[in-house]
């Protein structure tokens, strides 16, 4: 994932690594100059001034313009990747949406990129200091090799000892990542379940007790230990830095000469200089571990978000006839705990008709439906439109036949169709025959508002559906949270007048009121679906 997100952003990316180790690079060579500084005299004094000058002056501007990018590519780093998870989740099929949770789609569009742009954030910092470390032993050896060779045993002791520390570090810090998933769910579970909390004090306090706390506290705990081995690494490799520091002063102290007192002022200077950028260095690792753990998450939920990959199919515009032909789909049932299986279907559906379904809850009426208009794919038997079968690789085309209004539907802001002058009025005057023009409108394309009551949403969504003018319409309990003017309104009004305009339209119902209204009556009873013949009635008249 870091590799895709450089790739994506590698003219940003190598900008901030070349203005980050050119200014860790003149960082040191500053040390250095100051070091000459104080061993030279008269001119020579004077010209390594003049150098320092100009290495200060270039080191403030690339300073900045690492700092500059370094911003940019942050947030770049996050933009794509939300727009990688959005983007796949939106192509993914239902069924792998709806495996991998909302919980865990929403922590990798939040945190978890966040994690990931803030270590693009914080390159600068470790580039610079690196090169500032590296730099240092550069010059260590040619101020005296055998200090520099004592610098490097000290530096792959302490760099083999912090990769041990690191590997039980890192496990625990992608724990944390993959527990934060689960913590994301209880946090939705405050929000969509405070209704139910507010009514039961026993389960309100179970549910902070036994549920939420006991998992922001196990989140808090395996990060707490994951980074404090990392902090217990660190401050081992500041000992052994120590170490080296006393050791190497001891030994140069031993010698005599100028030279001597020259070199020993530089190792001074850059024992001092180094100790801020390498626990600078050593701090940034973990945000580096929590980073790559991060992008393993994102990266494994864009694995598992299956791409349909159907946008190029052709959209079916009309039918005449859709034909299921020995449907049968399996899903987990939650009620009864086992695989629910619609049975074999065997039925039609005619252009310019109006049919009911009707069943007890969790009979498979709804699932029945998303199979029907694609959302689901059919584990046996086939759709044919026209006689001609849909495979899986056009399930998008023909999901384009369809406009829905499901009991879990969600109302976008605004139309997301093109908008027009004509598509606005058209949408204003359904939203006047459904009595809601005192509360909304449509202007620009968008609804003025969405503070509306829940009756008051699914008769707007209800006229976003109308506006996609598609020629079959499919309601799932669209009447069942409405006022009886409204429900009246809809089957006796709107529903008819559908049908006449040449649509099909199937209906999810339990108001056996107007059943009479139906063209067709169908029947779902523990996943098999059957046609119930009507007795002739006197058609219902409509409202004046």
């Amino acid at each position: 994932m870091l590799v895709f997100l450089i790739k994506k952003t590698w003219q940003r990316f190598v900008a901030t690594a070349l203005s980050s180790i050119i200014f860790g690079i003149i960082s040191v060579s500053l040390v250095a100059l100051i070091n000459e500084i104080i061993n030279a005299n008269g001119e020579r004094q004077t010209e390594y001034f003049m150098v320092f000058a100009a290495l200060a002056l270039a080191g403030v501007v690339v300073q900045l313009i690492s700092k500059l990018v370094a911003e940019q590519l942050s947030e770049h780093s996050q933009a794509e990747l939300r727009k990688l998870v959005a983007d796949k989740t939106i192509e993914a099929k239902i069924s792998n949406i709806e495996a991998q949770g909302d919980a865990k789609i929403k922590s990798c569009l939040t945190e978890h990129s966040l994690k990931v742009a803030g270590f693009f954030m914080s390159m600068p910092g470790i580039l610079t200091n690196a090169m500032i470390v590296l730099g240092a032993f550069v010059y260590m050896a040619w101020l005296d090799w055998v200090i520099f060779l004592f610098a490097l045993l000290t530096l792959v002791l302490g760099s083999v000892s912090y990769s041990f520390a690191n590997n039980i570090a890192f496990k625990k810090i992608a724990n944390a990542a993959a527990m934060q998933d689960g913590l994301f769910h209880q946090f939705d579970a405050i929000t969509d379940g405070i209704k139910e909390l507010k009514l039961n004090r026993s389960k309100r306090t179970f549910f902070k007790q036994e549920v939420l706390h006991p998992a922001i506290d196990a989140l808090r705990k395996e990060r707490i230990e994951g980074v404090s081995i990392l902090h217990m690494a660190s401050s081992w490799g500041g000992f052994l830095i120590f170490t080296f520091i006393g050791g190497a002063l001891f030994f140069l102290s031993q010698q005599t000469g100028e030279e001597s007192q020259r070199i020993m002022s530089g190792f001074a200077l850059l024992f001092l200089y180094m100790l801020t950028p390498l626990e600078t260095l050593l701090a940034n690792i973990p945000r580096a571990f929590a980073a790559q753990a991060s992008a393993n998450t994102i990266k494994t939920l864009s694995d598992e978000l299956v791409n349909e990959d159907e946008s190029r199919v052709p959209a079916l515009a009309s039918f005449e006839r859709i034909q299921l032909q020995s449907l049968c789909h399996r899903y987990y049932h939650e009620q009864s705990d086992d695989i629910f299986s619609l049975q074999p279907i065997d039925i039609g559906f005619k252009k310019g008709e109006l049919i009911y379904l009707v069943g007890g809850n969790g009979s498979g009426k709804t699932t029945f439906a998303k199979v029907l208009c694609g959302l689901y794919e059919a584990d046996e038997g086939q759709i044919k439109v026209d006689n001609q079968a849909i495979t899986c690789t056009d399930l998008d085309g023909y999901r384009q036949l369809f406009s829905t209004v499901f009991g879990d539907y969600y109302l976008f802001d605004r139309l997301l169709n093109v908008p027009c002058e004509q598509l606005e009025q058209k949408g204003n005057a359904l939203i006047r025959k459904l009595n809601l023009h005192h509360k909304v409108s449509i202007e620009a394309g968008r609804f003025t508002t969405q503070r509306l009551s829940q009756g008051q949403r699914k008769r707007l969504a209800l006229v976003v559906a109308y506006l996609e003018d598609r020629p079959f319409y499919l309601f799932d309990e669209w009447a069942a949270d409405q006022d009886p003017v409204f429900k009246d309104v809809f089957y006796r009004e709107l529903l008819p007048e559908l049908r006449d305009k040449g649509k099909t339209v199937l209906v999810i119902t339990h108001d056996d009121k107007y059943f009479a209204l139906a063209d067709r009556l169908l029947k779902m009873e523990n996943g098999c679906l059957t046609e119930v013949t009507q007795s002739p009635v006197t058609p219902i008249p409509t409202l004046a």
